[in-house]
């Protein structure tokens, strides 16, 4: 194992074989509880969200106060000791989903309520025929800048969700009526009135232009949302939290099974939405602050309270979709697109400042990777390259998708970045997930709460202005069977190019020789590293170009899988 920084890195090669996953799940020591609690060390304030959250929860307690008690403890008990849903307004603040999560883990999970199954049996055309009446858009004719449009159940969106409006300190519930939505037939009209609850939500904000509101977050599905800054187009994909991905057991998927969203003002240039969620291992309180712009920002806080122990858990984790770059992994089936992918690297921040690119692979077989460290500093899935001659696609727009960056906001002490890689022939399936999981997982009856700024950017925020790697690509030497691979920095002032190292090493294999050219192309530098894989089938590479011995671009690390 080679380390030149206090950050570890060691991989998995994913085996199919449950029996081997087994006796991987026995051999691990049951983690202490006191290692499980992370308190988060957010700003006394946070901009106008802080203020509005205080401003509504000291409106709640002024209504209480004048209410008679008896009423206060009404509305009070609706919505934090049981859950059902609240039929008339009720106060809330921050603590009520809380309040409620913590109830509900004391319980086995109950299922959730379906749409009635003519919904579920719309295909996909029909489906996109069904949409918000724009008249019952939520604040659509009032001051404030944002509104909320709401999705039906229906085709794969099955599992109703609840969602509420808080107001001056309470809360009510957004009724559905058979008008609710313009859909092709009456009979989805009824059914729609009949399942009485929602799929999901979206906000829309003038994100492009003074005059025109445009979507710009969609919660639906499980716990994924999506969003996009300004410029921008859809791609990849987060999420609440991810339970047991790649593990033979089977994923678990936590839903958002309520949603509370609250009105800002008039001149507030953002939105706080709270998400209660539910799985049969957790539940979860989510305060999301939502700040539309250049980048899209969401400050997240989450407390979660376990109903079991959870050993593989993924906080803040990221879906996207690789197909291939056209360079370090090439399409083995004839497509017009040079590239196809929605992000292309794994960037991380290390706790020791080490900035670490890991190029995205379509493997053969699953893959698992895990880059261990101790309160990182940020990491993120990236699509790098923005041309549209990188994808020469017309209908999609893939050089538009963003980037999402992940910043914790408090410590997140031991644990590992987690990549998992799942062979894909489709572009419309996502294969990459990328999450942090703590070292010892998630304790039953332990709370567990933590913080994170979340952005959607063009590229890694943390390395604007500062040397990138753009480009990685490998060839076959006809001679001795070498692999030779190419690595460019861009946004590199190099004098001298003989004071330039390669540092590299190997896990298996060897390394042949390198060297470093300058590329004006650029405006930086190209490495050249010749790798003889000798009899391995998996060999982990690291890269690191150096100026009198100190790094001065990101560690380039690469899994170099045997083809066969």
């Amino acid at each position: 194992m080679h380390n030149s920084t206090s950050i570890k890195f060691f991989f998995i090669v994913a085996s199919l074989l449950l029996s081997a996953f087994a006796q991987a799940e026995n051999d691990v020591a049951t983690p202490k509880p006191e290692n499980l609690v992370v308190t988060p060390h957010i700003k006394d304030t946070q901009d106008d969200l802080v203020k509005t959250t205080e401003d509504a929860t000291t409106s709640a307690k002024k209504i209480e106060k004048k209410d008679a008690q008896s009423s206060a403890e009404k509305d009070t008990k609706s919505v934090k000791e049981t859950e059902t849903d609240a039929k008339e307004d009720y106060p809330f603040s921050s603590q009520t989903v809380i309040d409620i999560a913590r109830n509900l883990a004391k319980s086995p999970m109950v299922a959730p309520d379906v749409a009635p199954e003519m919904l579920t049996n719309l295909d996909a055309a029909t489906y996109q025929k069904i949409d918000f009446q724009q008249n019952k858009a939520v604040w659509g004719n009032t001051p404030t800048p944002f509104s909320i449009q709401l999705f039906a159940p229906g085709y794969l969106y099955k599992d109703l969700v609840s969602i509420d409006v808080v107001e001056n300190g309470r809360g009510f519930p957004l009724e559905v009526s058979a008008s609710s939505f313009t859909t092709p037939t009456q009979e989805i009209d009824d059914m729609i009135a009949k399942a009485g609850k929602y799929a999901g939500l979206r906000l829309h904000y003038p994100l492009n232009s003074s005059d025109e509101n445009d979507e710009f977050i969609v919660f639906q599905g499980a716990s994924y949302f999506r969003a996009i800054s300004k410029g921008q187009s859809y791609g990849l994909s987060s999420r609440g939290l991810a339970i047991n991905v790649a593990q033979p057991m089977g994923e678990e998927f936590p839903r958002f099974k309520h949603f509370w969203i609250e009105r800002p003002s008039v001149t507030q240039k953002a939105i706080v939405v709270h998400a209660l969620l539910d799985s049969k291992s957790v539940t979860g309180a989510f305060r999301f602050g939502i700040y539309p712009g250049a980048p899209t920002r969401v400050d997240v806080q989450a407390t979660l309270f376990p109903r079991v122990d959870i050993k593989h858990v993924g906080l803040a984790p990221l879906t996207s979709m690789f197909m291939y770059d056209g360079s370090l992994d090439i399409s083995d089936r004839p497509d017009y697109h040079p590239e196809l992918h929605d992000s292309d690297g794994l960037q991380i921040q290390t706790g020791n400042d080490e900035m670490l690119w890991r190029p995205l692979n379509n493997p053969k077989n699953l893959q698992i990777s895990a880059f261990v460290d101790t309160s990182p500093k940020g990491f993120g899935l990236i699509q790098r390259h923005n041309k549209f001659s990188d994808y020469q696609d017309l209908d999609n727009d893939y050089q538009d998708r963003p980037s999402s960056w992940i910043k914790p906001l408090n410590d997140w002490g031991a644990g590992h970045i987690e990549l998992v890689e799942i062979p894909s022939n489709s572009k419309d399936n996502d294969n990459i997930v990328a999450y942090w999981q703590p070292k010892d997982g998630l304790k039953k009856d332990t709370p567990y709460t933590y913080s994170y700024q979340l952005t959607w950017p063009n590229d890694t925020p943390t390395l604007a202005g500062k040397p990138h790697i753009v480009r990685s690509a490998k060839e076959v030497s006809p001679e001795n069977n070498y692999r030779e691979i190419l690595i460019d920095y861009s946004n590199l002032a190099i004098k001298d190019i003989n004071k330039i190292t390669v540092d590299t090493s190997t896990s298996r294999g060897k390394i042949v020789k390198t060297r470093v050219v300058k590329n004006p192309h650029i405006h930086g530098v190209r490495a050249y590293v010749t790798f003889d894989p000798q009899e391995a089938d998996v060999a982990e590479l690291r890269v690191q170009l150096k100026e009198n011995d100190q790094s001065i671009a990101s560690t380039w690390l690469y899994r170099w899988l045997k083809q066969k």
